[in-house]
């Protein structure tokens, strides 16, 4: 399909947007575009998510995204009470909505359908506007799904809407820094009027702006998922081949393999190290939304199928290390709760999957700490084995094991603290006295 011309004679000015779902995503999206200047409203139905940022608090933890909530609250970054009002006086609506799986590991759309439909009151008031699906969504979802669903509701793409999709690619702890500095933006569209609007939005950024077709939109964001799942499942099998064969320091191997001139510096490097498998809430739903769609389509997805197995292999390969050495009555302590450092997101989080796992072969006097997550991970998953300590140091004085489950920096040196414990570094970063 042809790249489209767009109209450049479209400014940004007076243009208002909308955004649906204030989560890391929406909420950055929102205030990345009150920060480039533009009148944003957003709206989320959690009430007391909405109640918190109404009152200039983040509802997690995202480096710089609390300081532009200041600057711009009740200035440019407005909360709505409702869908309708975020949508009326709104340009370009984006849709930043949950996509869980759903059954077959496929993506649950419930959420996202819901958030369109509420918008359609002030669809046919005269104003044009794009609907922007900023949610992660398989490759032919905009297409297939959300334009059918808008028709059997009497709303039809063109006339006086436009849909178009907006994949983000935004890393948790770095949210801020990404969308203010993106290196690609992609907005998938073939409406005119809606690549106008959308090329007008992004225009203060610095990053080249690819207007392609619907299903382009959302395949690049899947590659580049897939793509990071991929290079952490290789590297996770390499690991375990490593400790196999023996006498292999697999961590300082991985750094040396960095010093390739083709990785060094390369942010992608960061894919390419063992651990104890990839979690959070994108790549895990992401990588089996998309080896599902392959399937719908006839297609085995051979090499998605394995790095979705490795992944899922990787917390009983170091609950083992424990089993076979350690009798059940022993004190297990899980260092790291969060999916990864810099967070305090624990959907999915590898260090769930190990306490499970502890807890399903015997384990039941588990000390856990994570310097922000105790709260959080104790919130989602409630295991009353697990207790919760109030810093590293008591973990590891109460604990005759321990799992370090997420790489945080204030964790590498304490095997030389405590070197009497049975450590298992499942991040491969652990500092050691060899001598």
């Amino acid at each position: 399909m042809k790249t489209i011309k767009v109209d450049s004679s479209i400014t940004r000015k007076d243009i208002q947007i909308g955004v649906f779902g204030l989560g890391f995503v929406g909420l950055t999206t929102a205030l990345g575009f009150a920060e480039q200047g533009f009148i944003v409203k957003g709206y989320d139905v959690d009430a007391a998510r909405l109640k918190t940022i109404a009152a200039g608090t983040l509802p997690f933890l995202e480096p710089g995204l609390d300081e532009a909530l200041k600057r711009h609250l009740k200035n440019r970054f407005l909360s709505a009470e409702s869908a309708v009002e975020a949508a009326r006086e709104s340009d370009v609506l984006f849709f930043c909505v949950g996509t869980p799986c759903g059954d077959q590991g496929r993506a649950d759309l419930t959420y996202l359908l819901a958030a369109l439909d509420s918008t359609l009151p002030v669809l046919r008031d005269g104003r044009f506007r794009t609907l922007v699906v900023k949610s992660t969504v398989p490759p032919g979802t905009t297409e297939s799904k959300v334009i059918p669903h808008l028709r059997e509701k009497g709303f039809y793409d063109g006339e006086g809407f436009a849909v178009a999709n907006n994949p983000e690619f935004l890393r948790e702890g770095k949210c801020w820094e990404d969308f203010m500095h993106p290196d690609r933006i992609v907005c998938g569209t073939q409406n005119k009027q809606a690549a106008a609007l959308l090329q007008a939005i992004y225009a203060p950024f610095a990053a080249p702006v690819h207007i392609v077709s619907l299903n382009t939109g959302e395949f690049i964001k899947y590659l580049s998922n897939t793509l990071l799942a991929s290079l952490i499942s290789y590297s996770n099998e390499m690991a375990v081949i490593a400790n196999a064969i023996g006498d292999i320091d697999t961590g300082q191997a991985f750094r040396i393999l960095h010093e390739d001139k083709r990785l060094r510096g390369s942010g992608i490097a960061s894919y390419i190290f063992p651990g104890c498998g990839y979690g959070g809430y994108c790549l895990p739903k992401d990588t089996q939304a998309m080896a599902e769609q392959a399937k719908v389509h006839g297609v085995e997805p051979r090499l998605l199928s394995d790095v979705i197995a490795i992944n899922n292999d990787m917390p009983a390969y170091f609950v083992e290390k424990v089993v076979s050495s350690t009798p059940t009555d022993k004190c297990i302590g899980i260092l790291g709760l969060s999916f990864k450092p810099d967070s305090d997101d624990v959907r999915d989080s590898p260090a769930a999957h190990l306490i499970r796992q502890l807890l399903q072969a015997g384990y039941t006097h588990l000390y856990a700490y994570d310097p922000v997550a105790n709260v959080s991970f104790d919130a989602l998953y409630g295991w009353p084995q697990v207790r919760y300590c109030n810093d590293r140091e008591e973990v590891c004085r109460k604990s005759d094991v321990i799992l370090v489950a997420t790489a945080w920096s204030e964790f590498k040196e304490l095997p030389l603290v405590f070197p009497d414990k049975h450590w298992i570094d499942c991040r491969y970063f652990l500092h050691y006295d060899h001598e």
